[in-house]
């Protein structure tokens, strides 16, 4: 079922080393194909990954490309008029017969209106993201026929996701790019994996490479969910000096944004630092200080903070303006190391997993066991 992926299995041999490497490798397609079946089951594709929703980034030509590879494609909505939205999943469509997913903000003014877009192109898939979602909401994308998939910070609120039908839940470690929780990826996954087995659940946050992949598979994960590796993917329209930015930073590179004061929260938001990172610092400083002479409303203060980076993503991710703009990114970024095709980037992934489990294996048949007869070999020599 892993169909178009294949492991490096080229060695030359003998008939009978040979029928033991295809038996091996048999055997490990086998045991990832098991892993991962219901998650592939419940999105319809070759293999259980899903494309983070990344604005700006994750538009056509990366989702059309990661669904004609075999993963899943999402589309993220993030702003858009449900007439933009209309023209996206049209032109994604045209550009794949394969199923693909689109992301939508619970907080957006006209959900409902975007949500019956999707309907109305028998998109089969819907995943609410940004917060817990209205009873409304959920029954409208089932009315549709699709599929509803919703992030959970928390074994409580995925259990309430579960009573209002969702179908499937993502969970996401503060590893990840964009707005981030408080917990990282390996603690959910602990938290919530041994717990909740009615649905599909998709770990995202940190994954780079297919043995962390596989890692959560194991723990009972149904498949995972990857952005910040397929941003420098030949597909993906980012602009040239965002991708090198991508290419050239380290994960320590990939930072929380700062909040200065409780009274004014911010909403964590991990991106490669840069000029502007320091300068929203400077400028949470300075509104505080103007709020605490008395020139400033809390509210006043509050919206300028926020509005800081309005645009910001945009200016970095279409303009290539990566000093100014915001580089979201999140930690898995250390495993970008230059531009490659998506299906390249899915081959690495699955071939690294592959390999993984063949190599356990072969640990498996070399290890010698501790037998009795051995022990009492030993005893009878000290008699």
């Amino acid at each position: 079922m892993t169909e178009g992926i294949s492991v490096a299995d080229s060695a030359a041999g003998g008939g009978g080393a040979a029928h033991q490497r295809d038996a091996e490798s048999e055997r490990v397609y086998a045991e990832l194909d098991r892993l991962w079946a219901r998650g592939r089951q419940v999105l319809g594709c070759d293999l259980a990954i899903m494309g983070g929703a990344m604005t700006w980034v994750s538009e056509r030509n990366l989702v059309a490309a990661i669904s004609k590879a075999g993963g899943f494609g999402v589309i993220a909505s993030g702003s858009m008029s449900p007439h933009l939205l209309s023209r996206e999943i049209r032109a994604t469509q045209a550009m794949t017969t394969r199923p693909f997913g689109v992301n939508l903000i619970t907080l957006h003014p006209e959900l409902l209106e975007l949500i019956d877009v999707c309907a109305d192109h028998h998109v089969g898939h819907v995943v609410l993201a940004g917060g817990l979602p209205s009873n409304a909401a959920v029954s409208r994308i089932k009315r549709s026929g699709a599929r509803v998939f919703c992030f959970a910070p928390a074994v409580g609120f995925a259990r309430k996701l579960v009573r209002m039908g969702v179908d499937a839940i993502v969970i996401e470690g503060n590893e990840a790019g964009g707005h981030i929780g408080p917990v990282s990826t390996g603690v959910l996954a602990q938290e919530i994996l041994p717990h909740l087995t009615s649905v599909p659940v998709f770990v995202a946050g940190g994954i780079g490479r297919g043995e962390a992949m596989l890692a959560y598979l194991e723990m009972g994960a149904s498949g995972v969910q990857l952005g910040t590796r397929f941003v420098c993917a030949h597909e993906s329209i980012a602009h040239p000096r965002f991708k090198r930015a991508f290419i050239c930073a380290a994960a320590r590179d990939a930072v929380a944004s700062v909040q200065l004061d409780p009274r004014f929260p911010v909403i964590p938001v991990r991106a490669l630092n840069n000029p502007t990172t320091e300068r929203f610092v400077a400028v949470q400083r300075r509104v505080i200080d103007r709020f605490t002479r008395g020139e400033l409303s809390q509210k006043a203060a509050q919206l300028e903070i926020e509005h800081f980076w309005a645009g910001a993503l945009r200016r970095a991710v279409i303009d290539g303006d990566i000093e100014s703009g915001s580089l979201m990114a999140g930690q898995s970024v250390g495993f970008v190391t230059r531009e490659q095709s998506t299906a390249e980037i899915l081959e690495e992934l699955v071939g690294q997993a592959l390999a993984a489990l063949t190599a356990r294996g072969e640990r498996s048949c070399r290890r010698t066991p501790r037998s009795a007869p051995t022990s009492l070999g030993r005893q009878g020599a000290r008699g």
